[in-house]
């Protein structure tokens, strides 16, 4: 009979996705409830032509206005002709995949469950902290500014993670102003803000049926921007409670609208729920780029959506309110950071 180990024999640095174990542990086992459909519908998902907002002014506000119903209906969208070349995002996963085939002693330097390190490899979520474990390994690290990070960096590929910010600051002119409250609204605040890149490696899994790489979960950030080597991310469709899978197109960015810009808008833009599933065959990576307000800077609702007859409905919080959040609690378990933020009317 197979010893299937329990969290507490699986040290860090050995789980059982980085040693490739031939079966699935107890404690990665996720409740039936929560276990995946490996052959869900694909979701019909709206595509942002990104070249169209550096056009003409009518084509323009239809870009603005098609990017606002994708916030509104689905907080999910995908991206193409955004101007960062195929060699760029090609580098960006090679590095990825070379640094994930490192010897584990490159890797463990790196280790910490410690949530406020700017620079942490680690597997799971929190390794033999949470109750119940995930089958991936990531590396995350701050990008902005770069000078003040790269150093720490296991490798320096800082191509990627400068143009996707390039992008970001334009995409959050273009969300704000579909929210008609300008371009510039948070200009400033974003340019001095936050970006962290998480690498996540998700190996092959013998049983990918009881198991998840990522819980359902929305993103702290106002936004994030997805990179993926091959398909795994499953969105929660809102209108219909169905998990939806979300394929993989070559050279095209995927982006999830954040809980902090739902706290903006006031619940007009939704954060998109997701999880991710596994494969049995191929190691999937994917690389998502954050991008927020500075650690300690507060995001709350835009004052021009705010009216006496119609109250806020979220507190104000930021990136540092949320790593105590996770540092204190377990997302595996269902517990969410932004129904914490939402307010009792």
């Amino acid at each position: 009979m197979e010893n299937h180990e329990n969290s507490s024999s699986l040290a860090m640095g050995k789980s059982a996705q980085e040693m490739g174990l031939p079966y699935v542990p107890e404690c990665y086992k996720t409740p039936s409830s929560h276990r995946p459909i490996l052959t869900p519908e694909t979701v019909d998902m709206p595509v942002i032509n990104f070249a169209r907002l550096r056009q003409s002014e009518e084509q323009r506000s239809m870009v603005i206005k098609e990017l606002g119903n994708a916030c509104r209906h689905m907080g999910f969208f995908r991206i193409v002709n955004h101007g960062i070349c195929q060699s760029i995002l090609d580098e960006a996963l090679s590095s990825a995949f070379d640094f994930f085939k490192l010897p584990a002693e490159e890797k463990v330097k790196f280790m910490s469950n410690d949530v406020y390190k700017p620079v942490r490899y680690g597997t799971s979520l929190k390794d033999r902290i949470d109750k119940i474990q995930f089958w991936r390994v990531f590396l995350k690290h701050y990008a902005h500014p770069l000078d003040d990070w790269i150093d720490s960096w296991p490798q320096n590929p800082p191509n990627y993670s400068v143009e996707v910010r390039k992008l970001a600051l334009e995409l959050m002119g273009a969300t704000t102003e579909s929210l008609g409250i300008g371009p510039t609204y948070l200009a400033k605040k974003i340019n001095e803000g936050m970006q962290v890149m998480t690498v996540n490696c998700y190996p092959p899994c013998p049983q990918p049926d009881i198991t998840l790489g990522l819980p359902l979960h929305s993103d702290y950030s106002c936004f994030t921007i997805l990179l993926q080597s091959s398909p795994g991310l499953q969105i929660l469709d809102s209108k219909n409670g169905k998990w939806k899978s979300v394929p993989e197109v070559h050279g095209a960015l995927e982006v999830h609208i954040g809980d902090h810009i739902e706290v903006l808008s006031k619940g007009i833009y939704k954060s998109v729920v997701h999880r991710v599933t596994l494969n049995s065959e191929r190691t999937r990576i994917s690389l998502a780029s954050l991008h927020s307000l500075e650690l300690e800077e507060k995001m709350e609702t835009a004052k021009e959506l705010v009216e006496e007859q119609n109250p806020k409905r979220y507190k104000e919080s930021s990136v540092k309110d949320f790593l105590d959040f996770i540092s204190k609690n377990d997302i595996g378990e269902g517990k969410s950071f932004m129904d914490t933020l939402k307010m009792k009317n």
